[in-house]
């Protein structure tokens, strides 16, 4: 029997092997995942990290291979405006320093490959087995154990189960636990871009009619881009001819970084909410897009998933070092606590900004730019709004948040 089965080989899953294992390298801790396990190197997006994500990947000691890809985001640009309007009015931004009174950026920009293959190294270091090609596909919750069948067909017996397989996790489905999900009819075109010119640390967020337009800095003149539009126009424009999709980008984009030119591969992405009616059962948790996926509208769907990893890791292994039963559903009850109502919120504060901002109705552009506006003017809400963005705000955080390990 082992102590922890993690299913689901992303950040969020070898995450939470790595942080188990570095907290408490007695505990036995294997991790299994369906893609092959050269899959991830394929993954050509980037992801906003906080300070909060930096601070636990720093604890695991994997930030420092990380950081030479990342790119801090010195400032922060909001826009709302029509596709053909020629001017866009800048309403409201933020510089990229945090709530810390240093000059630490609030957050980064960096390729998800660099944060896999470093939690991977890390991984290999703690020697934690990581099962790629291999899925758990069943299992049943005895009075002391959870026993897992796999797709290669063993048997695995697990003290506790973790499933971090992604918003449409059939685990979850497996152990009952029902959610609240609806479709936005929008997605997200992911994509990169180089031009001309450097952007100096400039992310902006252009809100459009059919959704917000986010041009993201990455190291070099490069941008990576979350463009959402309807889903019928974004498969039209992801599968259709280069130089339409070129077009509608620069239309998007505009000038300002000179000539721009598509690097790698672009792809669309459905939006919806889904959020898990219970993170936990006897035996079994949820974390990461398994428990809530919410629409990148705010850019903190990857740091709700680190939130989960530190509450979910310093849950256990402060249980273990009582004597508990980390499986148990006590125990368990502790990190849906500690992190239902913040996942809550940014699912609801996600869904209101993508009905706010995603429409072209006159009075309502009106409303929300004058709040974007009064904002602006006001320095004490928006340090509120970067501590919020930051992962820091409110007390209890778990250790790792904070810099601290477990």
């Amino acid at each position: 029997m082992i102590d922890v089965l993690v299913a689901g080989g992303g950040y969020v899953g070898l995450s939470l092997a790595v942080a188990l294992k570095t907290a408490a390298p007695h505990l036995s801790v294997e991790l299994v995942d369906g893609a092959p396990a050269e899959a991830w190197k394929r993954d050509e997006r980037a992801s906003a990290l906080v300070a909060a994500a930096r601070n636990l990947l720093d604890v695991l000691g994997v930030w420092d291979q990380i950081a030479p890809e990342a790119e801090p985001i010195r400032r922060m640009v909001i826009t709302d405006s029509r596709t053909a309007d020629p001017v866009r009015p800048v309403f409201l931004t933020f510089e990229g320093t945090g709530s810390e009174g240093d000059s630490s950026p609030f957050a980064h920009m960096v390729p998800n490959r660099a944060v896999t293959g470093s939690l991977l190294a890390a991984a290999e270091r703690l020697a934690l087995p990581v099962h790629w090609s291999t899925s758990a596909v069943d299992f049943s919750t005895g009075p002391h154990a959870t026993e897992v069948r796999l797709s290669s067909g063993e048997i695995v017996q697990a003290r506790l189960l973790v499933a971090c397989d992604g918003v449409r996790s059939k685990l979850r489905d497996i152990a009952g636990i029902k959610t609240v999900r609806w479709d936005y009819g929008q997605s997200g075109i992911v994509t990169m871009v180089e031009h001309e010119r450097p952007h100096e640390g400039t992310a902006e967020e252009h809100f459009l009619p059919s959704g917000p337009f986010a041009t993201l800095p990455m190291t070099g003149n490069r941008s990576s881009l979350v463009w959402t539009e309807r889903t019928e126009d974004a498969n039209r424009l992801v599968e259709g001819d280069d130089l339409v999709f070129e077009e509608e980008l620069e239309r998007r984009f505009g000038h300002k970084l000179g000539a721009l030119k598509t690097v790698g591969g672009r792809r669309a992405f459905p939006l919806g909410l889904t959020l898990a009616r219970s993170f936990v059962a006897p035996r079994f948790a949820l974390a990461g897009d398994a428990a809530h996926g919410i629409h990148p509208i705010s850019g903190q769907g990857l740091n709700l998933g680190f939130k989960d990893v530190a509450a979910l890791a310093e849950t256990i292994v402060e249980a273990d070092r009582l004597g508990l039963d980390i499986g148990s559903l006590a125990v368990l009850e502790r990190y849906e606590t500690w992190r239902r109502f913040d996942t809550f919120r940014m699912g609801v504060t996600t869904d209101v900004l993508t009905r706010l901002f995603s429409n072209d109705i006159t009075p309502v552009r009106l409303v929300r730019d004058l709040g974007l506006g009064i904002v602006d003017r006001l320095p004490g809400l928006k340090s509120f709004f970067i501590r919020q963005a930051e992962g820091l705000a409110g007390k209890g955080q778990p250790r790792m948040l904070i810099g601290q390990p477990i």
